[in-house]
């Protein structure tokens, strides 16, 4: 089937499983098909009947992202069902602002099946929404912040011990602030950005600096290099997988990039262990 044939069936699907009592119609007994007519989605969703009837016949008609928004509500489709709908409409679909939303039971149990291996998840803003004991370990004192500076781009650029914890500080922070920069600018307006980029920019000169020069870099996997006031000299290569659940959350997994990086890693992660045990 074509794209435009698998949106008109979905389409009509998705209308026969419309109550029309539901959707604030009179029961009507001479109904000869279940759910809605076309002409009173086409009224519900404000569009022209003649319209809607193209669309559903798979006729070679664009679609605006108001008009696909307001035929998921009439439809009362589910966010599962919403991102179907635009995907064969072929229109993007506009990003969710980041919120700081609950990481899901399994995905915090994974992170814990990743020690001693360092890792996080995180969403569109770099808040970092959840951690595991050898993230912990590595960047030190997370537990003892409010969750609103638990933020990666915050502490990396307003913490006095990051300048040092990573050997390539200044090298790191550009590139992040790039890719903080690429993902901020799919929704520029959101108020958890704004209120972040203006407290980075009054706590932090060089954010300032850096941010006026519009470092924009997309995520590529590489090996970060830290000096650990305990462990020592520490090097892990990253990458960073996306969350199918939610799009807007993402996990971040350290590797050792040799035995002995993998050695200092265990080592700090039962320190930190003991401590908080003895705590």
């Amino acid at each position: 089937m074509t794209q435009r044939s698998l949106l008109a069936s979905f389409l009509r699907t998705r209308r026969e499983a419309i109550s029309p009592q539901d959707a604030g119609f009179a029961e009507n007994s001479r109904r000869r098909t279940p759910g809605l007519r076309r002409e009173e989605v086409a009224q519900l969703s404000g569009v022209s009947v003649t319209w809607y009837t193209w669309l559903e016949q798979g006729r070679d008609i664009s679609a605006s992202r108001q008009v696909l928004e307001s035929l998921a509500r009439t439809l009362r489709l589910t966010p599962a069902e919403r991102r179907h709908l635009f995907t064969l409409a072929g229109a993007a679909l506009p990003e969710e602002p980041p919120q700081r939303v609950e990481v899901s039971a399994t995905l915090r149990a994974l992170l814990e099946t990743l020690e001693p291996n360092p890792a996080h998840v995180i969403n569109s803003c770099w808040d970092l929404l959840a951690y595991n004991r050898p993230y912990e370990a590595l960047v030190g004192g997370l537990d003892d912040l409010p969750e609103e500076a638990r933020n990666s781009v915050w502490l990396l650029f307003t913490r006095a011990s990051m300048r040092t914890l990573l050997v390539d500080w200044h090298r790191e922070a550009r590139e992040i602030l790039g890719q903080f920069r690429a993902s901020t600018g799919r929704h520029p307006n959101d108020a958890r950005t704004v209120a972040l980029i203006n407290a980075l920019q009054e706590a932090s000169p060089t954010f300032t600096a850096m941010w006026s020069e519009h470092p924009i870099q997309a995520f590529s996997p590489a090996t970060k290099r830290f000096s650990h006031p305990r462990a020592g000299r520490v090097d892990l290569s990253y990458t960073k997988l996306s969350v199918t659940e939610d799009p807007t959350q993402h996990l971040v997994v350290f590797l050792p990039a040799t035995p002995q990086d993998a050695e200092a890693m265990e080592r700090l992660t039962a320190a930190h262990g003991h401590e908080r045990a003895a705590a």
